[in-house]
């Protein structure tokens, strides 16, 4: 099996962003993920010199950066007004990550439909477009967290846009809590654009529509009735069935270590 690279999204420590990198090469990681559109690692408060000044920090520990975070929330790319300027944010992003020596910037765009016909399809294709485009220009790729939508849907989406810059952040941990999809099946669905993975577990305690989850329509569920996030190899995704499947397309980029609950 290849030899998997590492990572952490540092803000699973919950630690000062220096002391979480530290921690991170403590534990043996090889890389980290930063976000970057809240805290100290953000496009408008770093100029080019604090920019080699934090990449030499990280450097400095033998670590280097898998991917930038730069989901900006609000639904994603669903709304054409908000698109204005999101895209522009995250055109911002994608210059820092190559700063930082990264090609990858992670975001949720919101739930994909699964009918072309929805209005949702074309606002998204036409935000991923020139997202894609600009990540053509810079060598660059933003990429999609899996688990609103089944990897089926995902990938005729991707398969629509005619821009390269738009790839594919795999968290199998999403695909079972959301959609009991099958993480492995979906590597070989969407092989062609996997470039960085999210390490993390789950379990779907209810099916629930994903629109209501993901804050699509205005309906409220109680806080942990539709799934909940476990430590890895205690939860549905089958690890050894899911690494083989990666192994076997050839990607030997990061497994990315992802904690948003517990320690």
């Amino acid at each position: 099996m290849a030899g998997f690279k590492i990572g952490i999204r540092v803000n699973s420590f919950r630690l000062e962003l220096k002391e979480a990198i530290r921690k991170s090469k403590e534990a043996g990681a090889q890389g980290i993920q930063v976000t970057a559109t809240y805290g100290d690692i953000v496009p408008e408060n770093l100029d080019v010199k604090q920019r080699k000044e934090f990449l030499d920090m990280v450097t400095s520990y033998g670590l280097e950066i898998s991917a930038l975070c730069g989901d900006l929330g609000g639904h994603g790319f669903t709304d054409e007004e908000e698109n204005k300027w999101k895209i522009e944010k995250s055109k911002r992003i994608i210059d820092l990550a190559r700063d930082l020596n990264t090609n990858v910037v992670t975001t949720h765009i919101g739930v994909i439909p699964e009918s072309r016909d929805h209005k949702r399809w074309d606002i998204l294709r036409n935000a991923c477009e020139r997202l894609g485009e600009y990540g053509d220009s810079v060598d660059a790729y933003f990429a999609i967290e899996t688990g609103p939508e089944k990897a089926s849907v995902l990938k005729e989406f991707l398969d629509s846009l005619e821009s390269n810059g738009v790839r594919v952040n795999m968290d199998p941990a999403n695909m079972v809590m959301v959609m009991g999809d099958d993480p492995a099946n979906a590597v070989y669905q969407l092989k062609d654009y996997i470039v960085h993975t999210h390490a993390k577990d789950g379990i779907m305690l209810k099916k629930i529509n994903p629109e209501i989850i993901y804050g699509m329509v205005d309906e409220e569920i109680e806080p942990g009735e539709a799934f909940k996030e476990v430590p890895l190899g205690e939860g549905n995704v089958n690890f050894t069935e899911y690494l083989k499947a990666l192994d076997s397309i050839g990607y030997s980029g990061y497994l990315t270590i992802e904690r948003e609950v517990g320690d």
